[in-house]
């Protein structure tokens, strides 16, 4: 995100936050319902709206940090995935379904298709296209089956 945004918003719009920071204090000091997070709830959307920020922007900012993130766990679960190719364990089944597993990657697919599901410690990282890193890494991981189980 732009700091200079931020902080460009916040020198534009310092005395509305302020006041709309002490009648937040003022309300949640002294109304203690539903109807306190009903008026935080309006405040806020009023500074929101009062600073020119639409939902289209907030939006906007949301995509871009989202897209970001997943961008950066791609690149490193590309990393890991070279790292630790040497350690990968292939299983497959009879149904042609097969699963790479190594200490912070998982990946499943379909022999034939030309996705496979990737997860990074847990976290899925949705479906992949069977890049040339993809299928070396799949390569590598079925070689190092074959010489762990000695076929």
């Amino acid at each position: 995100m732009n700091t200079q945004v931020w902080s460009d918003f916040l020198q534009q719009n310092w005395l509305v936050i302020v006041i709309a920071l002490i009648v937040l204090f003022v309300v949640l000091n002294l109304v203690k319902t539903m109807v306190k997070w009903a008026l935080v709830i309006i405040i806020i959307v009023a500074v929101v709206v009062y600073s020119g920020v639409s939902l289209e922007k907030i939006k906007d900012v949301v995509n871009d940090v989202k897209t970001e993130a997943v961008d950066n766990l791609k690149s490193e679960a590309t990393n890991v995935m070279m790292k630790e190719a040497k350690e990968a364990k292939y299983t497959s089944d009879a149904a042609g379904n097969f699963t790479i597993t190594t200490p912070n990657l998982e990946m499943k697919g379909q022999k034939g298709k030309d996705k496979v599901d990737v997860s990074l410690r847990g976290v899925s990282l949705g479906q992949w296209k069977i890049s040339d890193t993809v299928q070396s890494f799949i390569a590598e991981s079925k070689n190092n089956s074959n010489v762990t189980s000695g076929k």
